[in-house]
């Protein structure tokens, strides 16, 4: 299965902040959105990922003021990602090398989506059930 064709069934809606944007404008959106990672976009385009996570180990290293910094302060700016064309095996391998649990889509230089490693167990799920069913179906036909 390619990223696009699960980019189809859960739709290609990308939640972002700015470089600018305090963290609590992210803590904001994220609860908003119930998602756990927004991708950071600036005025030259993708900029950095910002996940739960970044914000909580940095408020455990810089405590409760951190909440009125920028994003950026906090924002990974080594970002891993896919193109619709890639599959979701190739995409499984590479979230799991870097360590990462959501990928900007990109067509081009076009924002066209994010996956987060849950749409790839889904898939995953989904892929296996209908194997599943496929040899139920083999072996009752006898």
């Amino acid at each position: 299965m390619r990223i696009a064709d699960v980019l189809r069934s859960k739709g290609s809606a990308v939640v972002t902040v700015t470089p600018e944007t305090p963290v609590t404008g992210l803590l904001a959106g994220l609860a908003e959105h119930n998602i756990g990672a927004m991708v950071v976009v600036g005025p030259d385009g993708l900029a950095g990922m910002v996940s739960e996570r970044d914000v909580v180990r940095k408020i455990h290293e810089r405590g409760a003021g951190l909440l009125e910094c920028p994003v950026s302060e906090i924002m990974t700016t080594v970002i891993v990602t896919c193109t619709p064309r890639d599959s979701v095996d190739d995409l499984s391998v590479l979230m799991t090398r870097h360590r990462v649990r959501h990928v900007p889509v990109l067509e081009g230089d076009r924002l066209a989506g994010v996956i987060s490693i849950g749409d790839v167990v889904k898939t995953r799920m989904e892929e296996l059930e209908e194997t599943h069913e496929h040899l139920e179906a083999y072996i009752s036909q006898g």
